[in-house]
C-alpha cells in the first residue's frame, strides 16, 4: 500500500483577536501554502478536508462549505471533521486513511477556529458543552476546573509540584520567543521569563494559574497531503507519516476509577500505586493519567518500530492545554514509567537541548489554540523541523533540531476522552 506523506503547508498567525473573518484567515494560509508550493496547481487537489471544533464559535453552522467556496475548491469533495481537540488531528488521520485506501492521491486540508467573536466566558462556556452536559457541565465545569481535579489528583498520588508545571509553562514562553507565528511573541514580544514571573501570575483553578492553560486563539492553518505515487511532484522532502494510533476513554473522569474497558489491561501500571491511597477498581488510567493516549501509542510504536521513544524519536510536538496535561502524557507515551513525570522535567529531558525537545514551537500554552487548527500547526512546526526550514522559516535557526528524522504528535478532545498519536519521519 501506498505511503502518505505531508508535502507543503501554510498558516495565518494567530492572536487572540484577528479583525479578518475566519475565511479570510483560511484563505492566507493557503496562499502561504501555495507560495511555498509552485509546484502546486490548485486542480490538482482532489478532496478537502476541513476541520473545526465549534459552530458556536463561529457562529455558522456548516462553515466548512464556505470555506471551501471561499479558496476556489467547491467543486471538489470535501467534509469536516469534528472531535473537540482531536478534530485536526483526526482530520489529520483521516486524510491518511483517505489516500492509504487509493481513494485519493493528494488532499487539501484546512483548519481554522475564531474564538474571540463571544466573550471569554462564553467561549469556555461553549468549549464545556463537550463535556457531558447532564453531569458535569450542570454544576459550571468548565475545561479549567476538570483539567485543574485531574491535576490535583496526579500531584496528590505522585508528588510534583507547582515549580515542576512552572518549568513546564515557562519553557514554553521561552521557546515561542524564537517562533515569529506564535501568539505569546506577538503579545509580550522577545524577552525570557523566569519562575518568578510565572508565581506572580493569578490562579485560574487550583494548581493552575493563567500561564498554566492554553490561550485563545483565532488562527488557521492548511497542509497538503499526498500519496507516494505524487509526492515527489510536491515536495524533495516529503514529511512521511510512519505510524498512527487512536485511542478514547470514558466521556466522564470520575468514571475512570471504575474503567472496567482497561480493567487488568495493563498490569505493570496498575502495580505503580501509591500503597498509602486505597486502590480504585481500575488504578490505571484512574482519573490521574489518560488511557487513551497509551492505546494510541503503543499502536503508534508498533507500526512505526519505536521501541525506546525518547532515544529514538528527536522531538514531539504534544496537545497539552494544561501544564500537568503534559507531564503526564511524558508517562501516557511512554516516555518515563507511570509517576516519573516530575523526573523528565527535572533532569531537562524535555528542554530544548534535552535529549527529547518537547513543544519546541511553544504549544497550546504559547504557540496557539485555535482548536480546529492546532493539531495542523503544530504539525507544519514538525514538517519545517524534519526538512530542516526553520531557520528559513523563523530568520533564525535556535529551534532547528539538528538532522532531525523522526517525531511525535498527539491530539486529544474532552478529558481525554478520545485522541491519537502520529509518528513522522522524514
Amino acid at each position: 500500500m501506498s505511503r502518505v506523506a505531508i508535502v507543503g503547508g501554510g498558516l495565518f498567525r494567530p492572536d487572540r483577536i484577528r479583525y479578518e473573518n475566519a475565511e479570510e484567515g483560511v484563505a492566507m494560509a493557503y496562499r502561504m501554502l501555495l507560495e511555498d508550493t509552485p509546484e502546486l496547481d490548485p486542480r490538482d487537489i482532489e478532496f478537502v478536508q476541513a476541520s473545526y471544533f465549534s459552530d458556536h464559535l463561529n457562529q455558522q453552522l456548516c462553515m466548512a462549505w464556505i470555506v471551501q467556496d471561499y479558496i476556489g475548491q467547491h467543486r471538489k469533495g470535501g467534509y469536516r471533521v469534528e472531535a473537540g481537540g482531536s478534530t485536526p488531528l483526526d482530520a489529520i488521520i483521516n486524510a491518511y486513511f483517505l489516500i492509504k485506501s487509493g481513494y485519493f492521491d493528494l488532499i487539501l486540508i484546512v483548519g481554522w477556529e475564531w474564538m474571540s467573536e463571544v466573550d471569554t466566558a462564553t467561549t469556555n462556556e461553549f468549549i464545556a458543552a463537550a463535556s457531558d452536559t447532564d453531569w458535569d457541565f450542570t454544576v459550571g465545569g468548565y475545561y479549567n476546573g476538570y483539567y485543574a481535579a485531574l491535576e490535583t489528583r496526579h500531584m496528590q498520588l505522585y508528588g510534583e509540584t507547582i515549580e515542576d508545571l512552572g518549568k513546564i509553562a515557562v519553557r514554553c514562553r521561552n521557546n515561542a520567543v524564537h517562533n515569529p507565528f506564535s501568539q505569546w511573541r506577538k503579545e509580550h514580544g522577545t524577552s525570557y521569563v523566569t519562575l518568578d514571573d510565572y508565581f506572580k501570575d493569578r490562579i485560574v483553578a487550583w494548581p493552575y494559574r493563567r500561564w498554566d492553560c492554553a490561550l485563545i486563539s483565532e488562527g488557521a492553518c492548511c497542509l497538503l497531503m499526498a500519496s507516494e505515487k505524487v509526492a515527489k511532484k510536491y515536495s524533495d522532502t516529503p514529511m512521511w507519516i510512519k505510524g498512527i494510533g487512536l485511542g478514547t476513554d470514558s466521556m466522564r473522569p470520575g468514571d475512570r476509577l471504575v474503567d472496567w474497558p482497561y480493567h487488568g489491561v495493563y498490569k505493570a501500571d496498575e502495580k505503580i500505586y501509591p500503597e498509602n491511597f486505597e486502590k480504585p477498581i481500575t488504578p490505571y488510567p484512574e482519573m490521574a493519567n489518560f488511557g487513551f493516549a497509551r492505546e494510541a501509542a503503543k499502536k503508534a510504536y508498533v507500526q512505526a518500530n519505536i521501541n525506546d521513544p525518547v532515544k529514538e524519536l528527536d522531538l514531539a510536538e504534544l496537545f497539552a492545554p494544561y501544564t500537568g496535561v503534559e507531564l503526564c502524557l511524558y508517562e501516557d507515551l511512554m516516555f518515563c514509567p507511570r509517576g516519573e513525570g516530575k523526573t523528565i522535567i527535572r533532569e531537562g529531558i524535555v528542554e530544548r537541548d534535552g535529549e527529547l525537545p518537547c513543544q519546541l514551537s511553544g504549544g497550546l500554552l504559547a504557540f496557539a489554540h485555535p482548536v480546529g487548527a492546532t493539531s495542523l500547526l503544530q504539525t507544519l512546526f514538525l514538517y519545517w523541523e524534519l526538512t530542516g526550514a526553520i531557520p528559513k522559516k523563523f530568520g533564525n535557526k535556535t529551534l532547528q533540531v539538528s538532522n532531525a528524522e523522526k517525531a511525535l504528535i498527539t491530539g486529544h478532545g474532552g478529558t481525554g476522552c478520545q485522541g491519537g498519536v502520529i509518528i513522522f519521519s522524514r
